[in-house]
């Protein structure tokens, strides 16, 4: 038990080292050595568990993605999943709860709108916190990486989502149309991402509510969803 413990702790370490070193130097630049290094392992230990610097961005993106899944689950209408997530553990956060409500009329159509605003700001904590959700992320906008998922596509169809459902409940303000809503947030919240590897303030909470203030008013009926604390 006590050797299968140490492997645990000697892959989370190179695994964690990688994603460390590929989020601030890129896939490229990051060298095995320098992993190794920073982990405090052997170049032997490491290859025992990645036998080459793609096999640990592989797993680095694998694991971003599940990260990514218990943030937001699947959407409202059931989309936004990942191949493989299900089973790594339940969904605590603002996607849980647009899981299990807003299904209704009334007040859990509000909750729709309410769990975009919360999950947005869930992920950019993440993204603050989680050095292997933010290496999946940079690792997706590698030119010289092929990535084998789609950690943006995975956001974007789960806002997607929820603002179809959000909008076939009434949710949505007169004439906004679901599609022209996903571009916007899409685009800005992954903007936020891109700008946020140079300067952290991009990610920060005030920055995204600064968004959504300006977002709500024109996004949901007079009167009606998270128009305050957002």
């Amino acid at each position: 038990m006590a050797k299968q413990e140490r492997a645990v702790r000697t892959r989370a370490a190179v695994l964690r080292s990688a994603a460390e070193i590929f989020d601030t130097d890129g896939f490229v630049s990051a060298s095995l050595s320098a992993i190794s290094q920073r982990a405090g392992v052997s170049s032997g230990a490491l290859h025992f568990h990645f036998a080459n610097k793609g096999a640990l961005a592989e797993a680095i993106e694998k694991a971003a993605e599940q990260r990514l899944w218990r943030i937001t689950g699947p959407a409202p209408d059931g989309s936004g999943g990942c191949e493989g997530c299900h089973g790594h553990g339940s969904r605590s956060g603002a996607g849980a709860k647009a899981e299990g409500e807003g299904q209704g009329e009334g007040e859990g159509e509000v909750d729709l709108i309410q769990s975009l605003v919360e999950t947005s700001h869930e992920l950019f904590d993440a993204l603050n916190s989680d050095v292997i959700l933010r290496a999946g992320f940079t690792l997706g906008c590698e030119p010289s990486w092929s990535s084998l998922v789609d950690l943006h596509g995975q956001w974007r169809d789960w806002i997607d989502g929820t603002l179809r459902h959000a909008a076939k409940n009434g949710a949505l303000a007169e004439g906004t149309e679901p599609e022209d809503v996903v571009t916007v947030v899409a685009a800005s919240t992954v903007g936020f991402e891109a700008l946020g590897r140079k300067d952290p303030s991009w990610l920060s909470r005030q920055r995204l509510t600064q968004f959504w203030k300006f977002m709500l008013p024109r996004l949901v009926p007079p009167g009606t969803g998270p128009q305050k604390g957002t």
